[in-house]
């Protein structure tokens, strides 16, 4: 394979992609490794793998040596497209208008009519970075964060969008909110946003309450 790979501790091994999205290559090596492998973790540009054994790891290295990955579309996420309806309070929404040069129904118009992708998982459980924002909308983050996020706060930063599952600080720009159970410990999985998966933003029913700004 032209990817980068090495071992990463005696179980591990570490890809790094060059033609295919960490997300593509972490479900084609669950899908053709299904009884070898206890993990796959992809990151913004790596993909981490823990074999059962030393010797499979030895012998997955010597294979994926050799093997050249499927393209994408032979190790799309199985999961159905996720539907977030978010009703577009935000109290960045306004500002984030203003530093493109746009109108608030604008920005709301090239959130809604983007398919993302789920990259990868981390910060806090269930939260999913989502690729495929538009090039307008990659705004740094803000210059001073927020001590609390709500769970459900739609936002952007850096290139990404996200769905907080949970409470917690955050320095990204909050555009609106989402009702969905992104992260429930009693549901298999527990997390609605899986690497790889797609992701449309719609807009919820208007006649829902906001959340205070």
């Amino acid at each position: 394979m032209t990817d980068e790979i090495s071992r990463y501790g005696p179980v591990g091994l570490l890809i790094r992609p060059h033609h295919l999205t960490p997300a593509a290559v972490a479900e084609w090596i669950r899908l053709t490794y299904t009884d070898r492998v206890c993990e796959v973790v992809p990151g913004a540009t790596t993909v981490l793998i823990e074999w059962h054994s030393s010797a499979a790891c030895d012998e997955a290295m010597r294979e994926l040596s050799e093997l050249a990955i499927s393209a994408p579309s032979d190790a799309e996420n199985s999961d159905p497209p996720l539907i977030c309806p978010v009703v577009f309070d935000g109290p960045d929404l306004t500002a984030v208008a203003a530093l493109i040069n746009a109108s608030e129904a604008e920005v709301i118009e090239l959130i809604t009519s983007a398919t993302f992708q789920v990259a990868f998982c981390g910060f806090a459980p269930g939260f999913g970075y989502l690729t495929g924002l538009p090039e307008v909308l990659h705004l740094p983050r803000r210059s001073t964060p927020r001590t609390r996020v709500e769970a459900g706060s739609m936002a952007i930063a850096a290139g990404y969008a996200a769905i907080y599952p949970s409470a917690s600080p955050g320095g990204w720009h909050l555009l609106g909110t989402c009702d969905l159970p992104l992260w429930d410990l009693q549901a298999d999985p527990p997390a609605l946003m899986t690497p790889g998966r797609q992701v449309r933003v719609s807009v919820a029913d208007a006649d829902r309450p906001s959340r205070p700004r």
